[in-house]
């Protein structure tokens, strides 16, 4: 059987990133440590994206009285996972991106049609936020944390609050710890890959 015919990384670590995890809502009374997320984005952030931007920006919610500064502004239902969890992070859009992009040594031609068009730096630094937010949880899960990752909020109104001198736009708060098992909800059903790929 050839490499290409094997999976790169062990069925154990496939089931901790995709087939085993949860999304998870209700956590055990246990800290999520800061220095994991720091060594989960110091993983996620050589994965790909587009032109290289790297435009996701986190705030960490580490103190109960952060997280009770950021409930009221999340959909009644994910108001309680926001005050249980040990660790939220609001997950924003640095639509500063050509200032972002010009530190990471991107060349002038770009930095110049990014400048030029907010239209263009707007719709590249949410579609890479979105991706390296997807990076992020799987990194995470990586770690040993569990997370749920929550789109159902005022994001506006977590700019107001959080950002109001940055230009930091807010696509997701992602809450993070170590999961109560017991209250994981029956898996979902996933499309298999034939309902869903064609094959040109």
């Amino acid at each position: 059987m050839s490499s290409h015919d094997t999976a790169a990384v062990s069925s154990d670590a496939l089931a901790v990133l995709f087939t085993d995890a949860h999304t998870a809502r209700s956590f055990r009374n246990e800290p999520a440590a800061i220095e994991q997320v720091r060594r989960a984005y110091d993983n996620a952030r050589w994965a790909p994206t587009a032109l290289n931007s790297q435009p996701m920006r986190l705030d960490l919610l580490a103190s109960p009285e952060s997280r009770q500064r950021l409930a009221p502004l999340m959909a009644g239902v994910n108001q309680e996972p926001v005050l249980s969890a040990p660790l939220a992070l609001i997950v924003s859009a640095d639509l500063a991106l050509e200032q972002s992009m010009r530190e990471l040594g991107a060349p002038e031609q770009m930095l110049q049609r990014l400048a030029g068009s907010l239209e263009m730096r707007q719709g590249l630094a949410r579609d890479s936020a979105l991706i390296q937010l997807g990076y992020l949880v799987l990194a995470l899960r990586a770690e040993g944390l569990d997370v749920g990752v929550m789109t159902g909020a005022d994001l506006p109104g977590i700019d107001a609050e959080f950002h109001p001198d940055r230009p930091w736009q807010a696509i997701a708060v992602v809450i993070v710890g170590h999961a109560d098992a017991d209250a994981f909800h029956p898996r979902a059903a996933r499309h298999d890959f034939d309902a869903v790929s064609q094959v040109l």
